[in-house]
């Protein structure tokens, strides 16, 4: 598979670098950033955590405000942020900023039109990893993070696959979506309205019945405005509860839903991760 090197930018004694590829499980061409820590120089590989971004957002928002990577050099840990959701002129979109391109929702789609294009669980579950491993410096450790649409795509996936990921974490994840306006816009249209095939992309959900367990951190700012209507994260402590899962949730008083209040806690999560990833 050949990469297009679209951007390059030293950042504490490593590289951060962005590249544009062809995906044949998206079916549309893709943009992901990586962060290569200054250990890699010398070909040494690297464990590497996968950052989703939430809506809106692209391959670029949390390389350049997110701050991880001072702490990434440090620790000698790979950052890899792939793009929200498909893009191009032949794929589908809609009016509203909450569905379409830059809300892809890292689900599989199965209704059309959407499901032309938009297979984002199985690109970031497979297809991307691959692509890092056989081209980059890292190892086959990978944990995984994200923000709001995210910080869901993070948990879901982890808990999903909790063999391929020594840990997880999110800021703000939107953690019950079959019982939020984001979520149920997003679910109905990607995946139709038979709510039982929403319940695999529900992190609440599915922490519920968790028998294999990965670490998890979720930072949740108190005077965030999505709080209450979108992100319900006591609907995940719930879960946990029930379960027994190893889930650290804190508040944050008088954070909101921004890239501050990531920035503020980014080295804790990048903390949790390299614990996990034996660093």
């Amino acid at each position: 598979m050949s990469l297009e090197n679209t951007n390059v930018n030293k950042s504490f004694g490593g590289w951060t670098k962005h590249y544009a590829h062809r995906s044949t499980t998206l079916n549309c061409d893709m943009r992901f950033a990586i962060h290569l820590p200054p250990q890699t120089a010398n070909g040494q590989k690297v464990p590497v955590i996968y950052w989703l971004s939430g809506l809106t957002c692209t391959d670029e928002n949390f390389m350049q405000k997110g701050g991880a990577q001072r702490m990434a050099a440090a620790l000698g840990i790979a950052i890899v942020a792939p793009d929200t959701s498909p893009r191009g002129t032949d794929v589908a979109d809609d009016d509203s900023y909450d569905l379409g391109k830059g809300a892809g929702f890292y689900v599989n789609a199965t209704q059309a039109p959407w499901n032309r294009h938009y297979h984002m669980y199985d690109y970031v579950l497979n297809e991307l990893p691959q692509l890092i491993e056989t081209t980059f410096p890292v190892s086959d450790k990978r944990s995984i993070f994200g923000h709001s649409m995210g910080g869901h795509g993070a948990l879901v996936m982890a808990l999903r696959n909790p063999e391929r990921f020594q840990s997880v974490s999110a800021f703000s994840p939107i953690a019950n979506p079959v019982d939020c306006p984001w979520g149920q816009k997003a679910l109905t249209a990607y995946l139709g309205k038979d709510t039982a095939a929403w319940a695999d992309y529900d992190a609440s959900i599915l922490m519920r019945k968790a028998d294999v367990l990965v670490p998890a951190l979720v930072d949740q700012g108190e005077a965030d405005e999505f709080l209450e209507d979108q992100l319900k994260p006591e609907a995940l402590e719930a879960a946990a509860k029930a379960s027994g899962y190893p889930l650290k949730l804190n508040r944050r008083d008088g954070y909101d839903h921004s890239y501050y209040f990531i920035a503020s806690y980014i080295e804790d999560h990048l903390l949790f991760h390299a614990g996990h990833l034996n660093l």
